[in-house]
């Protein structure tokens, strides 16, 4: 009761909602429109996480366009990043509670599928077709509903294998990748960024300093801090920034006439044929993304009673698809768009679930940290600034989602079977790729649970036609 009194009783400038409901919104069709400020607050440690996080992304699928299409300018691949940037910002616009990314566990055989065609304009329209084709899957999914569907109808053993396999991808990657590289860095940066987001000691410590709750609250900020500024200093395994001032420049004239169907011509039918196989991997994959929006989401509301976020996996279907086909139209991206980036939108909720006195509403995180993207990726300063720790924010966020996919995997299951089917099911997932890992869930839930799950609907059948009057038996 003091909660909701306390809810009551606050005064805010915004659109305020009632307890327990949705933030106010406009409507528009199937999406919900948000505005900053005058829909939900602005957070700045969400914008100071995206001032960092969302410009390392930025460089890192930069660097991968520029390598896959042959670009040698930096600045000209910045201008496809950019655009990318806006598009990243859609979804919280629009009613989408996610916090976007790439289709990112498809990358390495999307780059394996594109250098077979031959560098130039060949290839960058075979990534045009891939990349229109995986904007078209994304719309029949969200118009049909089948998208929402497909979510609510995997068992939750499936569902969690995915989740783990997320997870223990993420964790591969810094110990494949990341730690090699700059191992010093990378795992005193992971340390930092754990004790902050996840220690039981800190969370005791901040609760009863003022400073400490402070810092608590930054998240992932600090790690962050720490790679950009002292570790080049003490470590030396990255080198210190040279600092460029202004705006970031773009291109779009040139990139429009080199890179895009403006002109280069539109994609012939053999190169659509060639790229379906593709399209639809990528979208298996990313399909693994929507479940964990949901259990993510679903997870932080289980610690607020003030307000209601609807995930709605058809209208997430939708999202993508626009950000898909504006990128394919006017500067194609390597790493393909997909519906979430869970490092990303772990970090707001993480403080999310610390109560409405830390975070007002859902919105204000996930808004603000993508409308502050937008703001970054345009500050030269900024990004040169943290162009040396692209890698290193890369595995801290891999690491983030490695320890907090395992933790929210762990919550989906239920029974010793359950778990056991998500174990196999996410480490096949992760080492062998999507495809084998879904045909193992699948495997392993028709042989070791299928048969409970059936008799347990007929329980259900059984008690429900005991309970219905006569009349009503057999009514359609």
């Amino acid at each position: 009761m003091d909660e909701i009194k306390n809810f009551n009783q606050e005064k805010t400038p915004l659109l305020k909602r009632k307890y327990g409901e949705e933030q106010p919104y406009i409507p528009f069709g199937p999406f919900k429109i948000r505005l900053p400020i005058i829909h939900h607050e602005w957070e700045w440690t969400e914008c100071l996480a995206a001032m960092f996080l969302g410009v390392a992304c930025l460089g890192a699928g930069v660097g991968v366009t520029m390598n896959v299409l042959g670009i040698e300018n930096f600045y000209i691949a910045l201008t496809f990043g950019i655009l990318n940037g806006i598009c990243y910002y859609l979804p919280a616009l629009l009613g989408d509670p996610v916090v976007p990314g790439w289709i990112t566990p498809a990358l390495p055989l999307t780059i394996n599928y594109l250098i077979t065609f031959t560098i130039g304009p060949e290839r960058t329209q075979a990534l045009i077709a891939l990349q229109i084709l995986v904007a078209l899957l994304f719309l029949v999914m969200g118009t049909t509903g089948l998208g929402r569907k497909l979510v609510q109808s995997i068992p939750n053993s499936i569902k969690a294998g995915i989740v783990l396999g997320s997870g223990i991808s993420a964790g591969m990657n810094v110990l494949g990748a990341r730690i090699p590289v700059a191992p010093y860095t990378v795992v005193t940066c992971i340390i930092i960024a754990y004790i902050f987001l996840f220690s039981k000691a800190f969370l005791h410590l901040s609760e009863k300093n003022s400073f400490w709750r402070i810092v608590r609250n930054q998240g992932i900020v600090p790690a962050q801090l720490f790679a950009i500024i002292l570790a080049p200093i003490i470590f030396h395994e990255i080198p210190l920034p040279e600092i460029e001032w202004g705006f970031s420049p773009t291109n779009f004239s040139y990139v429009l006439k080199n890179y895009t169907i403006f002109g280069l011509g539109f994609p012939n039918i053999k190169i659509f044929i060639a790229a379906i196989p593709m399209a639809l991997t990528a979208y298996i994959i990313a399909f693994s993304d929507f479940i964990l929006a949901k259990e993510i989401v679903d997870d932080a509301l289980l610690s607020r009673n003030d307000e209601k976020v609807e995930f709605d996996a058809g209208r997430s279907n939708l999202v993508s698809a626009l950000r898909n086909i504006i990128m394919a139209l006017f500067a194609p991206w390597v790493p393909l768009c997909g519906p979430l980036w869970a490092s990303g939108l772990l970090t707001i909720t993480e403080r999310y679930k610390r109560g409405y006195s830390t975070m007002r509403t859902y919105w204000g995180g996930v808004g603000t940290f993508r409308a502050a993207t937008v703001i970054a990726v345009m500050m030269l300063p900024l990004v040169t600034l943290i162009k040396p720790a692209f890698g290193i924010f890369f595995g801290l966020t891999m690491a983030v989602q490695a320890y907090a996919c395992g933790n929210i995997g762990m919550k989906m299951t239920d029974t010793p079977t359950s778990r056991g089917i998500a174990s196999v099911m996410g480490v096949i997932l992760a080492v062998k790729g999507p495809g084998l890992g879904l045909l193992s869930g699948i495997v392993l839930w028709l042989i070791i649970e299928a048969q409970d799950y059936f008799n347990k609907n007929k329980a259900v059948e059984e008690k429900t036609n005991k309970i219905l009057p006569e009349d009503k038996k057999g009514c359609c």
